[in-house]
Parts: C-alpha cells; sequence; structure tokens
C-alpha cells in the first residue's frame, strides 16, 4: 500500500467509533457485544445497561437535539421506526451517517441485532447474541407446550384510546403459550392500525390483560371502569397484569430476556388459574423480583 493510499485511507476508521442511538435496543446490543465504549449519546429514555445512563442524554423518542449531537461528532447515528424518519433525515442533511432500522418481528429484531455488529465490525459476536436470544425464545416456547390449555390473553400497549400490543409483543404472548385476541392487528405497521373499542376488546373476552404503557404507570381502575368490562373474565379473576415497557417495548434483547421472561410467568399463572400476588390495593399484578 502506498502513502498516499495510506493517508487518504486513514481519514476514517475501518468501522464507526463514536455512535449516537436514538433508541434503548441498540445501545443494549452495542454494549452486550463488547462496543459500548464507542457510544457516546443516547435517548433520554435509555435505562438499560445502567452504565449506559452515564452518557449524554442527546434525543427523546420523536425529538433530537442536533446541536448537540453534531458536538459529539458521531460517525454513526441509529435509530428506530418511521417515526425517526425527520430526525434521520435532518442529520443526514448535516452530514451525519444514519442508520434507521425498523424491526417488527421476532425475527427482524434478531436481524437487527446481527446488522448492528456487522456495521461495528463485530458479526461474530453479534452472531453469538443473536444464537443465545434465539435459545432463550426456545427454551420458552418448549416450556409453553407443557401448560394445560393456552389462555385467551389482551396485550395493551396504550389505553385512550385502546392499542393492541406491537408484532412482537403479540408474537411473544403466542410464544409462551397465550392466545392474543387481537392477534390480526399485529401485522399493522402503524399505532392506528391497532386501535380497538374497549366494547370490542371486552366481547373477544381475554382471560388475561398485560399493560404496558409507554412511558407511563399502568393503573388498575382504568381498565376495571371501561364500560362492559366488569364481565370480563380477566377482570372477574383478577387477571391484570403490568410489564414495565422498558423492558417489553424497546425491540431489543431486553424483550427476548427480561420481557419473555414476564410474560411466560404471566401467561402461566392465568393457564393455571393462579394469579400471581398483587403488590398492593388498586394495584397491577407484577411478576415478583428474584
Amino acid at each position: 500500500m502506498t502513502d498516499r493510499l495510506k493517508a487518504l485511507l486513514s481519514s476514517a476508521p475501518r468501522y464507526p467509533e463514536r455512535i449516537v442511538c436514538m433508541t434503548e435496543e441498540t445501545v443494549e446490543t452495542l454494549y452486550r457485544i463488547g462496543a459500548g465504549d464507542r457510544v457516546v449519546g443516547v435517548s433520554g429514555f435509555t435505562v438499560r445497561p445502567p452504565e449506559a445512563r452515564k452518557k449524554p442524554r442527546v434525543s427523546s423518542f420523536l425529538d433530537a437535539n442536533f446541536e448537540r449531537i453534531l458536538e459529539l461528532k458521531p460517525d454513526l447515528v441509529l435509530g428506530f421506526s418511521d417515526l425517526q424518519a425527520d430526525i434521520g433525515r435532518e442529520l443526514c442533511k448535516r452530514g451525519v451517517p444514519v442508520v434507521l432500522f425498523n424491526q417488527r418481528s421476532l425475527a427482524e429484531i434478531l436481524q437487527t441485532v446481527r446488522v448492528v455488529g456487522a456495521l461495528v465490525g463485530l458479526a461474530e459476536r453479534a452472531e453469538r447474541l443473536a444464537e443465545e436470544l434465539e435459545a432463550n425464545l426456545a427454551r420458552h416456547a418448549e416450556a409453553a407446550e407443557r401448560l394445560p390449555r393456552r389462555p385467551r390473553v389482551f396485550f395493551e400497549e396504550w389505553h385512550e384510546p385502546l392499542i393492541s400490543g406491537i408484532r412482537w409483543c403479540s408474537e411473544l404472548v403466542e410464544l409462551v403459550g397465550g392466545e392474543d385476541v387481537c392477534r390480526e392487528s399485529r401485522q399493522r405497521q402503524d399505532a392506528k392500525g391497532r386501535i380497538f373499542e374497549p366494547a370490542e376488546v371486552a366481547r373477544r373476552d381475554p382471560e388475561g390483560v398485560i399493560a404496558s404503557w409507554c412511558g407511563r404507570k399502568a393503573k388498575r381502575d382504568k381498565i376495571v371502569s371501561r364500560p362492559g368490562w366488569e364481565r370480563v373474565t380477566a377482570v372477574v379473576e383478577d387477571q391484570l397484569y403490568e410489564v414495565k415497557s422498558p423492558i417489553i417495548l424497546q425491540p431489543g434483547p431486553a424483550a427476548l430476556t427480561d420481557g419473555v421472561g414476564e410474560l411466560a410467568r404471566i401467561v402461566e399463572a392465568i393457564a393455571r388459574g393462579e394469579p400471581l400476588p398483587a403488590p398492593g390495593p388498586g394495584e397491577l399484578r407484577r411478576v415478583p423480583r428474584d
């Protein structure tokens, strides 16, 4: 290699070394494959891993501090969803390399893990992580085969309007042994396509309700006070649960580890008719911490 070529190629590293992540799942993936030191900026919603919270917070889900991002001199910005398209476009116009993922299914989440690893030159580590995550899903799927029955479950991502679970949540409910009563809506990429009238969900009579309201604590009274819901089996039998949004509404490792683990415990409790302990009066049931 000539000196001139070496000089030309030295103007940028072989793989990105200063990465801004505008959602949490890519942060967690990078840390888990040993590239956490390359993350220079994160979303304000980032909670996993805990050490990532010390990084500069440069965005929410729908907004970004463009000047702060530019100050960090990233050589790659990672985002998620068509809802971040405008942010990505603006960063591109300012000369920043951007990759926006749009994963919705379990298969696409695993693919995204592999792609993130390839982007940073750690494809083999990412492959091992993807295989580890897939093996965990397989263990839960095998355990689900031993349940006495497959209970009807409603996963609610939001309460007003009432929105059913995004595709990976619906798939995880099915994987751990439940029957998603709003299964047909998971093919819709947009949240508007997953809006249901409360009366329609009540008509489908879920035996369990799993609430995960993005960024908010789910409220039991909001669920049980819906017209007609006093006759819903899940309400009558008090099989009402909350799963914290950071471990289930991020399409990355969290959902395929802690998230699926909590769903499995909940669906098993519903299937066996043995509700998990309630944390307090008026609160939704949650999976006890070990």
